[in-house]
């Protein structure tokens, strides 16, 4: 089974591996039911989705029908008006089939005119109070993806202090001077606030280019045992993060198997040389969004 943590001040203990429920955009869904049966398997408690992951959401509402009690369930928003982001939030209720979800997340808030937009008034952080005040929701986070990731999300809870955040994180990042310094300002700004923490792209080998995708991941990912192995205890040995699996069935799978069977972290000499073997780079060029 994957260790429990707690969800920040949320009040829910989750599991430390979380379902990235973009893997069920695309399937039926007969399919999506066996994926979410998986979840069953490995004890995980908590599902995070999207309006704009495809058919995630409405292939969520028929299964969670049956475990609602089970999951801590959150949905995000890419819209940033007021209006837009509340006609939103009421289309995810209905297609996942349930009364409040536990967390509404401000989707993707990384471009400086979406932010001003989203933060100020007629806004969607006026929809995301209102509807925390409602009970609609019961907690509130933004993400954001790309190298401006952490330095906008930091600008994001100066303005508002969000229960969660979302962003890029793993070795090769890390080790990028200027992303790895705002990201630790992020993660000290997280710890003495208690505001989760979940990362993505785990799994980034580097970007597509010319390849064609043979994973249902929008990057080129690592798909050897032991480069995933690698990954995820380097992800999960930081005691503070949860980590948001791939958007792909298969590497879901993968993914889950070795958090439940969590090893020490590696070492950044053992990082490295795998880093080379497998031509690893960073996902994101420049200050791109």
């Amino acid at each position: 089974m994957i260790p429990l943590k707690p969800f920040g001040r949320t009040g829910h203990n989750s599991t430390r591996t979380i379902f990235g429920a973009f893997a069920l955009g695309t399937l039926t869904q007969k399919q999506a039911d066996e994926t979410l049966d998986v979840l069953l398997e490995y004890g995980i408690n908590h599902i995070d989705t999207a309006p704009s992951y495809d058919n995630s959401e409405l292939r969520i509402g028929p299964w969670m029908k049956n475990y609602r009690p089970k999951f801590f369930l959150a949905t995000k928003t890419d819209k940033r008006t007021y209006k837009e982001a509340r006609e939103e939030l009421l289309q995810s209720l209905d297609r996942l089939q349930t009364d409040a979800v536990d967390l509404w997340q401000m989707h993707y808030l990384v471009n400086p005119a979406d932010w001003e937009t989203a933060m100020n008034v007629g806004g969607a952080l006026e929809a995301f109070i209102e509807a925390k005040e409602q009970g609609l929701v019961k907690n509130l986070g933004v993400t954001a993806h790309g190298l401006a990731a952490p330095r906008m999300i930091l600008k994001s809870l100066d303005k508002y202090p969000f229960d969660s955040v979302l962003f890029p994180y793993n070795f090769s990042l890390m080790h990028n001077t200027a992303y790895a310094a705002e990201a630790n300002k992020l993660l000290e700004k997280c710890a003495k606030d208690n505001i989760a923490v979940q990362t993505i792209k785990s799994l980034a080998k580097g970007k597509l280019g010319a390849k064609k995708a043979r994973h249902n991941v929008w990057y080129e990912p690592v798909t050897d045992e032991e480069s995933i192995r690698l990954a995820v205890n380097w992800v999960l040995g930081n005691g503070q993060v949860f980590l948001n699996t791939a958007g792909d069935v298969q590497l879901m799978k993968k993914i889950l198997k070795v958090a439940s069977e969590l090893d020490f972290p590696p070492t950044d000499d053992i990082m490295f040389e795998n880093q080379k073997h497998q031509g690893i780079k960073v996902l994101f060029d420049g200050d791109e969004m």
